[in-house]
Order: C-alpha cells, then structure tokens, then sequence
C-alpha cells in the first residue's frame, strides 16, 4: 500500500512589476528596492500528492480546483504507482473529493484508491501542508513574473527542484506500512 498526502493551495497569485527592481546600495540599502504598486495576472491552484514513503511530489497546475482537476490528479497517480498497489489518499473531505464525479471515477478503479479523511479544521494533521509551506518560504517566496504562464512554469520548475532531491515524511500513525512502494 502506497500512503499519498494529498491537498490544494489555491489562488497562488500571478503578480507583475510595474517598474523594475532596484539593486542593494551598499550603506543605504542592503536588499533589492521594490515598487509597492504591482500588476496582477491572476491565479492558479496547486493540486499536489506527497508520497510518504519516498518523498514524490506529484502535482498538477490548474486554473481551479473542481471535481475534474482532482480527476486528473487521480489519474497521474494511477499512472505513477503500479497497478497492484492501493494507493492510500490522506485528505481532507473538499467537495471535489467526494463529489459524484469523483465517486463515478473511482468506481472505474475498484480498490485502487483508498480514502482517510482528517477531521474538520484539521489541515495540520496533512503532511502536504508541510510541502506548500516550503513552497511559500522558498521558491514562491516574493516571486514576481511577467505572465501567469510564466508563474506556472516556475511552479513546475519548483516541484521538479522537489523531485530532484525528495524528504521522505514518517507519519508514526502509518509506519505499519504494507510494501508495494514501487511504481510502473
């Protein structure tokens, strides 16, 4: 059994310079000088799976985060992990997780996917919490771009840095773990 924490971090703001940035004066000014005013380009949502066991981000950048962003998210991981592993999904019980759609496709997938829900107003219990934390303190951090597409492109850039050097999370409530940690 694979144990995926799973999440959203909606509304990531796309936001612009109006003038550029100006560099530290030493003796005056030790960081970059920027304007206050901004431009902004809009948003996108962050649909992400942390893989528990081996550190994994498996994410999706979307213009939302309705039934069927979380369909595709779903689909990624069906493809990732091999077929005769249950994949464990550690979420909170968003509407887009147990809408009808949802519910539809998973009835295409029996016993591939397996549901723990954490209580209401306990975000902080979903290790992926921990994952868009990082994100916000690192490479979102103050980020400005030229596009919304740009802002996307950064994202994806982030979570392959991610990927590239992954944290294994131990969640002491499943270290019980059955095996099955490869994938296809």
């Amino acid at each position: 059994m694979i144990t995926v924490s799973v999440d959203e971090k909606p509304g990531v703001q796309a936001i612009g310079n109006t003038a550029p940035d100006l560099p530290p004066v030493p003796g005056k000014h030790p960081t970059v000088s920027r304007d206050h005013e901004y431009i902004r380009y809009g948003t996108w949502s962050i649909l992400a799976a942390l893989d528990l066991h081996d550190g994994h981000v498996t994410a999706r950048v979307e213009e939302s985060h309705r039934s069927v962003e979380f369909i595709a998210l779903l689909k990624d991981l069906d493809i990732y992990y091999r077929p005769e592993c249950t994949i464990r999904l550690i979420m909170d019980n968003h509407s887009s997780h147990i809408s009808k759609e949802t519910r539809d496709y998973l009835a295409t997938r029996p016993n591939r996917f397996k549901y723990v829900l954490t209580p209401t107003h306990g975000s902080w219990l979903n290790l992926v919490e921990t994952l868009f934390g990082k994100m916000t303190r690192t490479f979102l951090r103050g980020i400005r771009v030229k596009s919304r597409q740009e802002l996307k492109e950064r994202i994806l850039l982030g979570i392959s840095e991610i990927n590239a050097m992954p944290v294994v999370h131990r969640w002491k409530a499943f270290d019980a773990l059955e095996g099955c940690t490869e994938r296809t």
